[in-house]
């Protein structure tokens, strides 16, 4: 297929750059792929949909505040978006602007942060080696900003929330992320317990959401299309659970592509789970046949992105897209603050 298939229109008012007062307000479309309809239900309703014993799978990663603001040894204006600790001090980050920033340069965050480009790299990525005596992770949360998306309107003052606390899902504990998980952002504490109080098992594991989930697709044709690596890990205790889940042929319900990706990519060839702590790279597109996950709960994602594609890989391309358009026509809110979809 090409990405054009995964193109629809989106009203601008559609997009959600505040967040709801209270997480669980949202609604929810749910889709039977069965018999392929849906229909428009609230999120609160999600421990009444699922089925006892079903296993849910959250995705526990944390979002760290990864953009920094810098000058150059030369006065110029640096911006990074860190991705990825390669090595001690050292990290991989978008760059903008990327050209100025040679191997040698030297960039000041703050008094106590600061680093010197060691590699330019492909795509508007560096790698910088930070001042050794400085605790990075507290110097980030010092001097970094948590990198809300464009269309996410700064706080104001005036507004119901805090970002820093909102952009987080309440189970968040891992940190890493440069983005939310933004389909488990809908869940709150109570919402837990009456999942709990329903026969509902849930499980965490993690996966660090990188560039690579909201990159751009670059290609026309998806067979060429592929996704940068992100770091997961299944613990022990988490690989247990989903074994025995699988063993009972109970249902694996997962939070969120982010998720679903990491599930995916962590099954062995035998059907089974093992604890891991690795980076996955797959790339789902259509054709590819999920083997570890039975239900998804996800947001709605921007035309043409990878996470749409894999939302249509596993709903179905037809129906989603249909579900899409529904959403437009009721007026759903969409992306990272937005509304959701459940897909069983």
């Amino acid at each position: 297929m090409l990405i054009d298939d995964f193109d629809y229109k989106l009203p601008v008012d559609l997009i959600a750059s505040v967040p709801l007062a209270e997480r669980s307000s949202s609604r929810m479309l749910h889709l039977n792929r069965s018999i392929g309809a849906f229909e428009d239900r609230e999120f609160s309703e999600l421990p009444s949909i699922l089925r006892r014993g079903d296993l849910l799978v959250l995705n526990n990663t944390r979002v760290f505040p990864a953009r920094l603001v810098g000058k150059t040894d030369t006065g110029a204006s640096i911006e990074l978006l860190l991705e990825e600790e390669i090595a001690e001090s050292t990290w991989t980050a978008l760059a903008k602007p990327a050209k100025r920033l040679k191997p040698g340069r030297r960039i000041e965050f703050s008094e106590v942060l600061r680093g010197d480009v060691i590699e330019r790299r492909d795509g508007g990525s560096v790698t910088i080696r930070f001042d050794k005596q400085t605790d990075l992770w507290d110097a980030f949360e010092s001097y970094g900003r948590v990198p809300l998306p464009h269309y996410i309107k700064p706080n104001d003052g005036e507004r119901p929330v805090d970002d820093h606390e909102r952009y987080q899902t309440v189970f968040a504990k891992e940190r890493g992320a440069i983005a939310a998980p933004t389909a488990g952002l809908h869940f709150t504490d109570n919402i837990l317990a009456q999942l709990r109080d329903a026969g509902i098992q849930t499980v965490e594991i993690t996966l660090h959401v990188g560039y690579g989930t909201f990159e751009p697709v670059r290609v026309e044709d998806l067979t060429e299309h592929r996704v940068r690596p992100e770091r997961f890990e299944i613990p022990e205790n988490a690989a247990e659970i989903l074994n025995k889940a699988r063993s009972e042929k109970r249902r694996i319900v997962t939070v969120g592509t982010t998720t679903t990706r990491a599930l995916e990519s962590g099954l062995n060839a035998d059907g089974s789970f093992r604890p891991q702590r690795t980076r996955t790279s797959l790339t789902i597109v259509p054709g590819y046949k999920f083997r570890a996950v039975d239900a998804l709960l996800t947001n709605f994602h921007l035309p043409k992105s990878s996470l749409l594609i894999l939302v249509s890989t596993f709903g179905g391309h037809d129906l989603i897209m249909k579900a899409y358009e529904h959403a437009v026509r009721e007026r759903y809110r969409f992306y990272s603050y937005g509304d959701c979809m459940f897909i069983e």
